[in-house]
Protein backbone atom coordinates (compact mmCIF):
# COMPACT_ATOMS: atom_id res chain seq x y z
CA UNK A 1 0.00 0.00 0.00
CA UNK A 2 1.26 3.23 -0.86
CA UNK A 3 1.57 6.46 1.57
CA UNK A 4 -0.72 8.49 -0.49
CA UNK A 5 -3.82 5.73 0.08
CA UNK A 6 -2.48 4.74 3.91
CA UNK A 7 -2.99 8.48 5.11
CA UNK A 8 -5.46 9.62 3.11
CA UNK A 9 -3.41 12.13 1.57
CA UNK A 10 -5.47 14.72 -0.86
CA UNK A 11 -4.72 17.63 -2.93
CA UNK A 12 -4.37 20.73 -0.77
CA UNK A 13 -3.37 19.33 2.03
CA UNK A 14 -0.34 20.61 4.48
CA UNK A 15 1.24 17.81 6.18
CA UNK A 16 3.10 17.65 9.72
CA UNK A 17 5.13 15.14 10.76
CA UNK A 18 5.69 14.83 14.14
CA UNK A 19 7.32 11.86 16.88
CA UNK A 20 10.11 9.95 16.22
CA UNK A 21 11.62 7.15 14.30
CA UNK A 22 11.74 7.73 10.62
CA UNK A 23 10.41 11.27 9.85
CA UNK A 24 12.98 12.31 6.89
CA UNK A 25 12.40 9.26 5.67
CA UNK A 26 8.73 9.42 5.31
CA UNK A 27 8.79 12.95 4.00
CA UNK A 28 11.55 11.60 1.06
CA UNK A 29 9.22 8.74 0.02
CA UNK A 30 5.74 11.03 0.58
CA UNK A 31 7.27 13.12 -2.09
CA UNK A 32 8.74 11.06 -4.13
CA UNK A 33 5.56 9.14 -4.30
CA UNK A 34 3.33 12.05 -5.00
CA UNK A 35 6.16 13.67 -7.49
CA UNK A 36 5.52 9.86 -9.68
CA UNK A 37 1.42 10.44 -9.56
CA UNK A 38 2.65 14.24 -11.22
CA UNK A 39 1.60 15.76 -7.96
CA UNK A 40 3.69 19.34 -6.91
CA UNK A 41 5.14 18.89 -3.95
CA UNK A 42 6.49 20.72 -1.45
CA UNK A 43 8.75 20.37 1.45
CA UNK A 44 10.20 21.97 4.51
CA UNK A 45 11.02 21.80 8.21
CA UNK A 46 10.38 23.96 11.06
CA UNK A 47 13.74 22.21 12.74
CA UNK A 48 16.91 22.03 12.11
CA UNK A 49 18.45 19.59 9.36
CA UNK A 50 21.48 18.26 8.44
CA UNK A 51 23.45 18.36 5.20
CA UNK A 52 23.05 14.76 4.97
CA UNK A 53 19.47 15.17 5.16
CA UNK A 54 18.95 17.83 3.07
CA UNK A 55 20.72 15.72 -0.17
CA UNK A 56 17.97 13.43 -0.05
CA UNK A 57 15.61 16.05 -1.51
CA UNK A 58 15.75 15.97 -5.31
CA UNK A 59 16.00 19.83 -5.20
CA UNK A 60 16.50 22.41 -2.39
CA UNK A 61 16.40 25.94 -2.41
CA UNK A 62 16.21 28.37 0.68
CA UNK A 63 12.94 29.69 1.96
CA UNK A 64 14.32 33.26 0.54
CA UNK A 65 13.89 31.90 -2.69
CA UNK A 66 11.52 33.90 -5.33
CA UNK A 67 8.34 32.45 -5.87
CA UNK A 68 8.91 32.14 -9.39
CA UNK A 69 12.55 30.21 -8.87
CA UNK A 70 10.50 27.57 -6.47
CA UNK A 71 8.04 27.12 -9.47
CA UNK A 72 10.30 26.56 -12.01
CA UNK A 73 12.13 23.81 -9.73
CA UNK A 74 8.44 22.65 -8.85
CA UNK A 75 7.92 22.50 -12.90
CA UNK A 76 11.64 20.43 -13.27
CA UNK A 77 11.60 18.47 -10.48
CA UNK A 78 8.16 18.07 -9.21
CA UNK A 79 9.31 17.85 -5.65
CA UNK A 80 10.84 20.84 -3.87
CA UNK A 81 12.31 21.24 -0.08
CA UNK A 82 12.98 24.70 1.25
CA UNK A 83 14.78 24.99 4.11
CA UNK A 84 15.97 27.97 6.24
CA UNK A 85 19.22 29.64 6.63
CA UNK A 86 22.28 27.38 6.30
CA UNK A 87 25.23 27.44 9.38
CA UNK A 88 27.79 24.98 9.17
CA UNK A 89 27.02 21.52 8.10
CA UNK A 90 22.71 22.14 8.82
CA UNK A 91 20.24 24.38 8.07
CA UNK A 92 18.18 25.90 10.66
CA UNK A 93 14.22 25.32 10.70
CA UNK A 94 11.87 27.59 8.80
CA UNK A 95 9.86 29.43 10.86
CA UNK A 96 6.56 29.11 11.14
CA UNK A 97 5.06 32.06 9.94
CA UNK A 98 6.92 31.50 6.50
CA UNK A 99 5.69 28.16 6.52
CA UNK A 100 2.09 29.23 6.73
CA UNK A 101 2.70 31.46 3.70
CA UNK A 102 4.27 29.12 1.64
CA UNK A 103 0.87 27.88 -0.07
CA UNK A 104 -0.26 31.41 -0.77
CA UNK A 105 3.07 32.35 -2.60
CA UNK A 106 3.53 29.23 -4.76
CA UNK A 107 1.23 26.57 -6.88
CA UNK A 108 1.86 23.53 -5.08
CA UNK A 109 -0.41 20.06 -4.60
CA UNK A 110 0.99 19.82 -1.20
CA UNK A 111 3.11 20.95 1.62
CA UNK A 112 5.14 18.44 3.60
CA UNK A 113 6.06 19.97 7.15
CA UNK A 114 9.18 18.27 9.42
CA UNK A 115 7.50 19.62 12.69
CA UNK A 116 9.87 17.44 15.48
CA UNK A 117 13.00 16.83 16.53
CA UNK A 118 14.01 12.90 18.22
CA UNK A 119 17.94 13.03 17.42
CA UNK A 120 17.53 9.91 15.47
CA UNK A 121 15.65 7.95 18.27
CA UNK A 122 13.01 5.28 17.94
CA UNK A 123 10.37 7.14 20.24
CA UNK A 124 9.61 10.35 21.98
CA UNK A 125 7.99 12.17 24.25
CA UNK A 126 7.95 15.74 23.59
CA UNK A 127 9.14 18.83 25.56
CA UNK A 128 7.60 22.26 26.37
CA UNK A 129 7.26 23.96 23.03
CA UNK A 130 7.71 20.82 20.48
CA UNK A 131 6.41 19.78 18.39
CA UNK A 132 6.14 23.42 16.26
CA UNK A 133 3.45 22.61 13.95
CA UNK A 134 2.50 25.76 12.16
CA UNK A 135 -1.42 26.95 11.43
CA UNK A 136 -3.29 25.50 8.68
CA UNK A 137 -1.79 21.97 9.49
CA UNK A 138 -5.18 19.50 7.48
CA UNK A 139 -3.31 16.21 8.21
CA UNK A 140 -0.78 15.09 10.93
CA UNK A 141 1.48 11.83 10.71
CA UNK A 142 2.72 11.02 14.11
CA UNK A 143 5.58 8.71 13.71
CA UNK A 144 7.38 6.26 16.21
CA UNK A 145 9.59 3.13 15.34
CA UNK A 146 8.96 -0.26 16.60
CA UNK A 147 12.37 -1.03 16.67
CA UNK A 148 11.91 0.55 20.94
CA UNK A 149 10.28 -2.22 21.31
CA UNK A 150 13.16 -4.22 24.04
CA UNK A 151 15.41 -1.02 24.11
CA UNK A 152 15.69 0.57 27.64
CA UNK A 153 13.21 3.31 29.06
CA UNK A 154 16.26 5.75 29.66
CA UNK A 155 17.28 8.97 27.57
CA UNK A 156 19.82 7.33 25.47
CA UNK A 157 17.42 5.23 24.09
CA UNK A 158 14.14 7.30 24.25
CA UNK A 159 13.37 10.93 23.80
CA UNK A 160 12.35 12.83 27.08
CA UNK A 161 12.24 9.25 28.82
CA UNK A 162 11.64 10.95 32.04
CA UNK A 163 8.30 12.49 30.71
CA UNK A 164 6.96 8.78 29.70
CA UNK A 165 8.17 8.01 33.68
CA UNK A 166 6.02 10.54 35.13
CA UNK A 167 2.82 10.76 33.29
CA UNK A 168 2.53 6.81 32.45
CA UNK A 169 4.39 5.32 35.75
CA UNK A 170 6.59 3.35 33.22
CA UNK A 171 9.83 1.75 35.07
CA UNK A 172 13.19 3.51 34.44
CA UNK A 173 15.61 1.52 32.89
CA UNK A 174 13.03 -1.60 31.81
CA UNK A 175 12.64 -2.93 28.47
CA UNK A 176 10.53 -1.46 26.58
CA UNK A 177 6.89 -2.99 26.02
CA UNK A 178 4.66 -2.87 22.93
CA UNK A 179 1.72 -1.72 24.69
CA UNK A 180 3.50 1.40 26.16
CA UNK A 181 4.04 2.57 22.10
CA UNK A 182 0.55 2.93 22.35
CA UNK A 183 0.31 4.37 25.70
CA UNK A 184 2.77 7.16 24.64
CA UNK A 185 0.85 7.93 21.22
CA UNK A 186 -2.53 8.19 22.30
CA UNK A 187 -1.70 10.51 25.16
CA UNK A 188 -2.66 14.03 24.89
CA UNK A 189 0.55 15.19 27.01
CA UNK A 190 2.92 12.95 25.13
CA UNK A 191 2.18 11.79 21.46
CA UNK A 192 -0.74 14.00 20.59
CA UNK A 193 0.84 17.18 22.58
CA UNK A 194 0.55 20.33 20.25
CA UNK A 195 -2.23 18.45 17.43
CA UNK A 196 -4.24 21.02 16.08
CA UNK A 197 -7.89 19.30 17.12
CA UNK A 198 -8.89 20.44 13.38
CA UNK A 199 -6.55 18.31 11.83
CA UNK A 200 -7.23 14.82 10.82
CA UNK A 201 -4.57 12.79 12.80
CA UNK A 202 -2.94 9.53 12.00
CA UNK A 203 -0.19 7.53 13.43
CA UNK A 204 2.43 5.37 11.60
CA UNK A 205 4.33 2.85 13.46
CA UNK A 206 7.62 2.53 10.73
CA UNK A 207 10.02 -0.92 11.19
CA UNK A 208 7.28 -3.14 12.06
CA UNK A 209 8.59 -6.62 12.16
CA UNK A 210 6.72 -8.73 9.01
CA UNK A 211 6.91 -11.89 11.00
CA UNK A 212 3.41 -13.20 11.91
CA UNK A 213 3.76 -12.99 15.12
CA UNK A 214 5.38 -9.62 15.67
CA UNK A 215 3.00 -8.01 13.30
CA UNK A 216 -0.12 -9.64 15.51
CA UNK A 217 2.03 -8.01 17.69
CA UNK A 218 1.61 -4.51 16.08
CA UNK A 219 -1.90 -4.73 15.42
CA UNK A 220 -2.75 -5.01 18.99
CA UNK A 221 -0.83 -2.20 19.97
CA UNK A 222 -2.47 -0.19 16.88
CA UNK A 223 -5.98 -0.77 18.24
CA UNK A 224 -4.60 0.25 21.72
CA UNK A 225 -3.48 3.41 20.37
CA UNK A 226 -6.78 3.72 18.50
CA UNK A 227 -8.79 4.05 21.58
CA UNK A 228 -7.68 8.22 21.64
CA UNK A 229 -11.17 9.92 20.37
CA UNK A 230 -8.94 11.72 17.57
CA UNK A 231 -6.66 9.18 16.06
CA UNK A 232 -8.19 8.08 12.89
CA UNK A 233 -5.64 5.31 11.75
CA UNK A 234 -2.49 3.56 12.28
CA UNK A 235 0.04 2.69 9.64
CA UNK A 236 2.00 -0.32 9.77
CA UNK A 237 4.76 -0.95 7.75
CA UNK A 238 8.46 -0.05 7.14
CA UNK A 239 9.14 3.78 5.49
CA UNK A 240 12.02 2.31 3.26
CA UNK A 241 10.55 -1.14 2.16
CA UNK A 242 9.04 -2.12 -1.34
CA UNK A 243 5.50 -2.30 0.17
CA UNK A 244 5.92 0.74 2.77
CA UNK A 245 2.39 0.22 4.41
CA UNK A 246 1.50 -3.58 4.69
CA UNK A 247 -2.41 -2.20 6.89
CA UNK A 248 -3.80 0.52 8.14
CA UNK A 249 -5.74 0.11 11.16
CA UNK A 250 -8.91 2.26 11.79
CA UNK A 251 -11.77 2.03 14.14
CA UNK A 252 -14.20 0.01 13.00
CA UNK A 253 -17.97 -0.33 15.24
CA UNK A 254 -20.03 -3.13 15.28
CA UNK A 255 -23.80 -2.52 14.70
CA UNK A 256 -25.53 -5.71 16.05
CA UNK A 257 -28.94 -5.88 14.68
CA UNK A 258 -31.61 -7.47 17.18
CA UNK A 259 -34.54 -5.23 16.91
CA UNK A 260 -36.42 -8.21 15.45
CA UNK A 261 -40.19 -9.81 16.18
CA UNK A 262 -39.44 -13.03 15.85
CA UNK A 263 -42.82 -13.46 14.36
CA UNK A 264 -42.13 -17.03 12.80
CA UNK A 265 -40.86 -17.88 16.03
CA UNK A 266 -43.39 -17.56 18.06
CA UNK A 267 -40.48 -16.92 20.93
CA UNK A 268 -37.04 -14.23 21.26
CA UNK A 269 -34.95 -16.15 18.76
CA UNK A 270 -31.93 -14.20 19.75
CA UNK A 271 -32.48 -15.17 23.50
CA UNK A 272 -32.79 -19.29 22.33
CA UNK A 273 -30.36 -21.78 23.94
CA UNK A 274 -26.47 -21.63 22.33
CA UNK A 275 -23.29 -23.03 22.82
CA UNK A 276 -21.24 -22.96 26.33
CA UNK A 277 -24.95 -21.98 27.70
CA UNK A 278 -24.99 -18.64 26.11
CA UNK A 279 -28.40 -17.77 24.47
CA UNK A 280 -27.57 -16.49 20.06
CA UNK A 281 -27.15 -12.88 21.15
CA UNK A 282 -24.59 -13.51 23.95
CA UNK A 283 -22.69 -15.76 21.51
CA UNK A 284 -22.93 -13.31 18.42
CA UNK A 285 -21.36 -11.22 20.82
CA UNK A 286 -18.90 -12.62 22.45
CA UNK A 287 -16.77 -13.84 18.80
CA UNK A 288 -17.34 -9.99 18.20
CA UNK A 289 -15.55 -8.95 22.09
CA UNK A 290 -12.82 -11.79 21.21
CA UNK A 291 -12.21 -10.34 17.90
CA UNK A 292 -11.50 -7.11 19.85
CA UNK A 293 -14.06 -5.21 18.14
CA UNK A 294 -14.85 -2.11 19.65
CA UNK A 295 -17.79 -0.22 19.88
CA UNK A 296 -19.71 -2.61 20.01
CA UNK A 297 -23.47 -1.26 19.08
CA UNK A 298 -26.79 -3.52 20.15
CA UNK A 299 -29.36 -2.48 18.47
CA UNK A 300 -33.17 -3.27 20.23
CA UNK A 301 -36.71 -2.96 19.60
CA UNK A 302 -38.70 -5.79 20.19
CA UNK A 303 -37.88 -7.52 23.38
CA UNK A 304 -35.82 -4.57 24.13
CA UNK A 305 -35.48 -5.33 28.10
CA UNK A 306 -35.16 -8.78 28.21
CA UNK A 307 -32.31 -8.71 25.57
CA UNK A 308 -30.47 -5.69 27.21
CA UNK A 309 -30.95 -8.08 30.54
CA UNK A 310 -29.57 -11.14 28.86
CA UNK A 311 -25.97 -8.59 27.55
CA UNK A 312 -25.58 -6.85 30.65
CA UNK A 313 -22.68 -8.20 31.62
CA UNK A 314 -20.86 -7.99 28.08
CA UNK A 315 -19.20 -4.87 27.20
CA UNK A 316 -21.82 -3.27 24.58
CA UNK A 317 -23.86 -0.05 24.00
CA UNK A 318 -27.06 -0.24 23.38
CA UNK A 319 -29.46 2.04 21.18
CA UNK A 320 -33.15 1.66 20.57
CA UNK A 321 -34.87 1.34 16.82
CA UNK A 322 -37.87 3.59 17.69
CA UNK A 323 -39.58 2.58 14.34
CA UNK A 324 -38.96 -0.88 15.05
CA UNK A 325 -42.46 -1.38 14.29
CA UNK A 326 -42.68 -0.61 10.72
CA UNK A 327 -39.14 -0.28 9.30
CA UNK A 328 -37.20 -2.63 11.37
CA UNK A 329 -33.81 -3.18 9.27
CA UNK A 330 -33.85 0.42 8.14
CA UNK A 331 -34.45 2.28 11.47
CA UNK A 332 -32.05 -0.28 13.22
CA UNK A 333 -29.12 0.82 10.95
CA UNK A 334 -29.97 4.69 11.24
CA UNK A 335 -29.86 3.78 14.76
CA UNK A 336 -26.66 1.95 15.07
CA UNK A 337 -24.88 4.30 12.65
CA UNK A 338 -26.15 7.21 14.70
CA UNK A 339 -24.89 5.24 17.75
CA UNK A 340 -21.33 4.82 16.85
CA UNK A 341 -18.42 7.33 17.95
CA UNK A 342 -17.19 9.76 15.57
CA UNK A 343 -13.66 8.50 14.78
CA UNK A 344 -15.36 5.16 13.30
CA UNK A 345 -14.01 4.99 10.35
CA UNK A 346 -16.42 1.77 9.40
CA UNK A 347 -19.06 0.13 10.19
CA UNK A 348 -19.69 -3.60 10.24
CA UNK A 349 -23.09 -4.79 10.03
CA UNK A 350 -23.60 -8.06 12.05
CA UNK A 351 -27.07 -9.47 11.89
CA UNK A 352 -27.85 -11.08 15.77
CA UNK A 353 -29.88 -14.54 14.61
CA UNK A 354 -26.36 -15.90 12.84
CA UNK A 355 -24.92 -17.34 15.37
CA UNK A 356 -22.64 -20.34 12.60
CA UNK A 357 -20.26 -17.21 11.44
CA UNK A 358 -17.03 -18.45 12.18
CA UNK A 359 -14.83 -16.05 13.98
CA UNK A 360 -12.45 -15.99 11.07
CA UNK A 361 -15.12 -14.67 8.76
CA UNK A 362 -15.39 -11.83 10.75
CA UNK A 363 -11.27 -11.90 10.54
CA UNK A 364 -11.23 -12.26 7.06
CA UNK A 365 -13.38 -9.23 6.37
CA UNK A 366 -11.35 -6.89 8.94
CA UNK A 367 -8.10 -7.59 7.57
CA UNK A 368 -9.39 -7.08 4.17
CA UNK A 369 -10.50 -3.59 5.30
CA UNK A 370 -6.82 -3.01 6.52
CA UNK A 371 -4.70 -4.43 3.56
CA UNK A 372 -7.20 -3.35 0.86
CA UNK A 373 -9.40 -0.15 2.16
CA UNK A 374 -12.24 -0.64 -0.27
CA UNK A 375 -15.23 0.76 1.14
CA UNK A 376 -17.82 -1.73 0.63
CA UNK A 377 -16.69 -5.72 1.80
CA UNK A 378 -18.80 -8.68 2.07
CA UNK A 379 -18.13 -12.18 2.26
CA UNK A 380 -19.12 -14.35 -0.73
CA UNK A 381 -20.07 -18.06 -0.87
CA UNK A 382 -20.80 -19.96 -3.71
CA UNK A 383 -21.03 -16.73 -5.61
CA UNK A 384 -23.65 -15.55 -3.63
CA UNK A 385 -22.95 -12.23 -0.65
CA UNK A 386 -24.06 -12.15 3.07
CA UNK A 387 -23.22 -10.76 6.33
CA UNK A 388 -21.20 -9.54 8.22
CA UNK A 389 -20.92 -6.16 5.73
CA UNK A 390 -18.30 -3.92 6.08
CA UNK A 391 -19.36 -0.47 5.13
CA UNK A 392 -16.91 2.85 5.20
CA UNK A 393 -18.27 6.06 6.80
CA UNK A 394 -18.41 8.30 3.32
CA UNK A 395 -21.44 5.86 2.61
CA UNK A 396 -23.29 6.15 5.92
CA UNK A 397 -25.11 9.57 5.02
CA UNK A 398 -26.96 7.81 1.85
CA UNK A 399 -27.59 4.66 4.40
CA UNK A 400 -28.94 6.99 6.82
CA UNK A 401 -31.24 8.46 4.31
CA UNK A 402 -32.75 4.77 3.38
CA UNK A 403 -36.71 5.12 4.69
CA UNK A 404 -37.84 1.46 3.81
CA UNK A 405 -36.44 -2.16 5.23
CA UNK A 406 -34.87 -3.13 1.12
CA UNK A 407 -33.93 -0.24 0.56
CA UNK A 408 -30.51 -1.78 2.05
CA UNK A 409 -30.11 -4.09 -0.17
CA UNK A 410 -30.83 -2.51 -3.23
CA UNK A 411 -28.49 -0.04 -2.28
CA UNK A 412 -25.97 -3.29 -1.72
CA UNK A 413 -26.77 -4.49 -5.35
CA UNK A 414 -26.34 -1.09 -6.87
CA UNK A 415 -22.95 -0.72 -5.15
CA UNK A 416 -22.07 -4.79 -6.27
CA UNK A 417 -19.57 -3.19 -9.02
CA UNK A 418 -17.34 -0.69 -6.32
CA UNK A 419 -17.47 -4.21 -3.38
CA UNK A 420 -14.76 -6.22 -2.32
CA UNK A 421 -15.99 -9.86 -2.25
CA UNK A 422 -14.26 -12.00 0.46
CA UNK A 423 -14.18 -15.53 -0.48
CA UNK A 424 -15.53 -17.77 2.81
CA UNK A 425 -15.55 -21.42 3.19
CA UNK A 426 -19.04 -21.14 5.04
CA UNK A 427 -22.79 -20.46 3.79
CA UNK A 428 -23.26 -19.57 7.59
CA UNK A 429 -23.03 -16.00 5.71
CA UNK A 430 -26.52 -16.04 4.23
CA UNK A 431 -27.91 -18.65 6.79
CA UNK A 432 -30.47 -16.95 9.52
CA UNK A 433 -32.66 -18.52 12.56
CA UNK A 434 -35.81 -17.37 11.11
CA UNK A 435 -38.14 -20.35 11.76
CA UNK A 436 -37.76 -23.49 14.21
CA UNK A 437 -36.89 -25.51 11.36
CA UNK A 438 -33.53 -22.88 11.20
CA UNK A 439 -33.12 -23.27 14.51
CA UNK A 440 -32.66 -26.97 14.68
CA UNK A 441 -30.64 -26.87 11.16
CA UNK A 442 -28.54 -24.53 12.92
CA UNK A 443 -27.63 -26.78 15.97
CA UNK A 444 -26.98 -29.38 14.01
CA UNK A 445 -24.45 -27.47 11.85
CA UNK A 446 -22.78 -26.32 15.18
CA UNK A 447 -22.82 -30.14 16.81
CA UNK A 448 -25.85 -28.98 19.32
CA UNK A 449 -27.45 -31.52 21.17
Amino acid sequence: MKFREAFGIEKGDVIALIGAGGKTSLMVGIGYELAELGWRVLATSTMPMSADQIELMPTALSINSAPDTVSAALNESRFVFLHGETQKNQALGVKPGLVTLIPDLVDSDVLVIEADSAHNLPLKAPRDGEPIIPNGVSLVILVTSFAAVGLPLDDRHVYNAQAMIQVCGFPEGMPIKPSWIAQVVRDEHLGMQGVPPQARTVAFFNQTPMTPFNRRRARAVAKIALRHSTLQAVALGEVRGHEPVREVQRTIGAVVLAAGASKRMGEPKLLLPWLNKRTIIEHTVEQLIRLKVDPIVVVTGHYSDVIRQALERWEVQFTQNRAFKTAELGGSLRAGLNALPANASAALIVLGDQPNIPPKVIQQILMAYAEQQRDIILPQFDGRTGYPALIARRHWPELLAMKDDSAFERWLAAHAADALRVPVDTDAIFRSVDTPQDYRDAKARAGIK
